[in-house]
């Protein structure tokens, strides 16, 4: 402190009159007047040049963006002498011109309703934290200091610096209407991890013919009384050759752009089950998918890549061509069903059906019979025997044609119902396999692989059948692989969508987001993992307990806002909670969590779909999230916390426990960070 500093307020010596309206003005004398023997003999202090704003303390352009209402002014200040300082901070509203526009009375501690810190050494910073509701979101302010050593003042303001309260989301009232529906599925395309089996010849150029002794032997039959033989093989189709080449890598999906029409086919460059309809087709929308890739949903599945069958006929010369040779299309459908209303079966089942169209049959073979081959792993399932139809849906005696010159050849629809009779749950993996024989030798037949359902790590055609999923009242079968999308509705939810969005942009690991390809994993009643003091299953209110317990209190918030609960993410009902033991996001309590609530952000501009924000709550991390934190915890409208997830249903999908499902927020994707705030749309 500068000599002569215990006279810095002098008893009885009234407050300076209150500074007024004018931005140019002096900087008040809040500490007193200044004792004469400093004015002569000390240094006076010095705010600094760069006066910041935060929670975060980053700038968005010109001005810094804070992310909570109770805002923290702050800059440097230094002393010649070595005192320590304070700083005196006064903040102005801004006109449209940039300039100062009204004075914000920020205290009633003192006449001049300006913020004062505490003293602090020279060379550091000093800041002040203006209470909330002193401050209104999305409204421009300005601010400088002014310098006081405990005997000097610093004798102009420091320069102005502007700063926003900026949520880190804006969005409207709850809408009264809206056309989302939260458990609709896009289909997608996907590559099989195990398409075939022996079906791996190269066959030779179209320009020469093949001979026998191209063919790998376990390609072909054994050879018959006048040394005979018929190889099959499988292989892919080379037109197709581009498009697969773009598919989804082995064990991976993307979501399908093609609406299942003739026009979408022919715009993704390929064309229709030839004969296919909905009297013969196991799965109605697969006919006019496009060929050359493979689809599924979470029911169903429609292979269009199996791949293009080759017979041939050959005498007993292995260097002479083929004396015949047939071609075939394959393609196959698998369906399953969750429930009694959609199978009419009292057991859980699956059905499987393979489409084959002859594209040509040599006369030499006179006509040809295929036999379908389905192995299943299944411990406790009745399989019925193979139905097959023409493309008119007339039921024919197996898959046989006989060579007809005057017409083309009807496709064969074989379907076989599997009905599992099991408890718990299984998994149950398929293989299959084509016998082909010709009607030229009653002893001659070759077999082609056409794969399994999925390599052990992927299993993505297994399907899997439960009589425990919650809220099933009968057993049924999905296909596990497929990891559907539950959709907040943003227009009824906006709230709490705005938060769910955040959360995934925020988190380490983004948990349930399509963005990031981050799956959430559901917390089903089959998990192993045990409440410790009770010995039951873990359950999403153990969970929640963690994250929300009783003893948590709300932030403050406009009385319009309304009532708030405390809402985590990601959900108590996932893998991914902030309560779940041994997680990736375990946390000891939810003060670990992203600390966040909703508060009126309406500033009188714009069309209401920023009338509320979500914001930092600062009370326990003072400078907001960091962006590090494993699971959010915030205040949010007590109807849309319980209603944003009410639709995500276990029995909609069969959800068991570790079954991956994605979370989307569309009233919020087109934000590409949040860096600036994102502000709703309506979809």
């Amino acid at each position: 402190m500068a000599v002569g500093a215990v006279f810095a307020v002098v008893a009885g010596v009234a407050p300076a009159s209150a500074a007024g309206s004018d931005p140019l003005a002096a900087p008040p004398k809040v500490h007193g007047p200044e004792a004469q023997v400093s004015i002569m003999a000390g240094s006076r202090p010095v705010s600094g040049s760069a006066p910041s704003a935060g929670p975060k303390f980053t700038k968005s352009g010109t001005q810094w963006r804070v992310i909570a209402p109770e805002a923290v002014l702050r800059n440097t200040v230094t002393d010649a002498d070595g005192d320590k300082s304070t700083l005196t901070f006064e903040v102005w509203t801004v006109k449209a011109d940039g300039t100062p526009n009204t004075k914000v009375k920020l205290t009633d501690a003192n006449p001049y309703g300006v913020l004062v810190s505490p003293y602090t050494a020279s060379g550091s910073l000093a800041s002040v934290k203006v209470d909330y509701g002193v401050l209104k979101p999305r409204t421009q302010y300005m601010f400088h200091t002014n310098a006081f050593d405990g005997s000097l003042y610093e004798t102009n303001w420091s320069p102005w610096t502007k700063f926003t309260i900026e949520p880190y989301v804006t969005f409207p009232v709850a809408q009264s209407t809206s056309g989302i529906d939260p458990v609709a599925q896009t289909t997608v395309e996907f590559t099989r991890t195990d398409p075939d089996g022996s079906a791996t010849i190269a066959l030779p150029s179209a320009a020469s013919e093949p001979t026998l002794s191209d063919f790998a032997k376990d390609d072909c039959s054994k050879p018959d009384k006048q040394d005979r033989r018929v190889c099959f093989t499988l292989d892919k189709s080379s037109k197709d050759k581009a498009k697969r080449s773009k598919a989804p890598k082995p064990g991976k999906t993307r979501e399908t752009r093609q609406t299942f029409t003739d026009a979408s086919a022919a715009a993704a460059e390929g064309s229709p089950t030839p004969g296919g309809n909905d009297a013969v087709d196991l799965v109605d929308w697969c006919t006019n998918a496009a060929d050359g890739l493979d689809y599924m949903n979470r029911t169903e599945a429609c292979l269009k890549d199996l791949g293009e069958g080759e017979l041939y006929f050959f005498d007993s010369d292995p260097q002479k061509p083929a004396i015949g040779r047939g071609t075939f299309l394959f393609e196959q459908r698998m369906k399953t069903y969750r429930n009694k209303s959609e199978s009419g079966s009292d057991f859980a089942e699956f059905d499987q059906q393979l489409v084959i169209i002859p594209t040509y049959i040599d006369p030499a073979l006179q006509g040809v019979t295929m036999k379908w081959d389905v192995a299943s792993s299944c411990s406790s399932c009745d399989v019925a025997p193979i139905q097959w139809t023409d493309d008119g849906a007339n039921p024919t005696a197996g898959a046989h044609w006989s060579y007809d010159p005057t017409s083309d050849y009807s496709g064969r629809w074989g379907t076989v119902v599997t009905r599992w009779t099991g408890t718990g749950k299984e998994q149950i993996d398929l293989d299959w396999s084509i016998t082909a024989s010709v009607d030229a030798s009653n002893s001659l037949d070759a077999t082609a692989e056409f794969g399994s359902s999925g390599i052990d790590a992927v299993r993505e055609l297994a399907p899997r059948c439960d009589d425990i999923t919650r809220g099933a009242v009968t057993p049924g079968c999905v296909f596990p692989f497929f990891r559907p999308t539950f959709t907040v509705d943003t227009n009824l939810y906006p709230a709490a969508g705005a938060y769910y969005w955040l959360m995934q942009e925020r988190m380490p690991d983004h948990a349930g987001s399509k963005k990031w390809d981050s799956l959430l994993h559901y917390l089903g009643p089959d998990t192993t993992v045990k409440n410790p003091s009770t010995g039951a299953a873990w359950s999403s209110d153990d969970s929640r307990k963690v994250v929300c317990p009783t003893t948590w209190s709300k932030h403050p918030a406009d009385p319009i806002v309304g009532s708030t609960d405390c809402d985590e993410y990601a959900p108590a009902s996932t893998h991914e909670s902030g309560g779940f033991p041994g997680g990736i996001n375990q946390v000891t309590d939810g003060s670990k969590c992203a600390q966040l609530y909703t508060d009126w952000a309406f500033n009188g501009v714009g069309d209401g779909s920023t009338s509320f924000g979500l914001f930092a709550d600062t009370r326990t991390a003072t400078n907001g999230p960091t962006g590090s934190e494993r699971c959010g915890r915030a205040a949010i409208d007590s109807a849309q916390n319980q209603g944003a997830f009410s639709k995500l249903q276990p029995s909609v999908w069969r959800l068991l426990d570790k079954d991956g499902f994605f979370v989307d927020t569309p009233g919020f994707n087109h934000c590409s960070g949040t860096t600036t705030t994102c502000i709703w749309r309506k979809s």
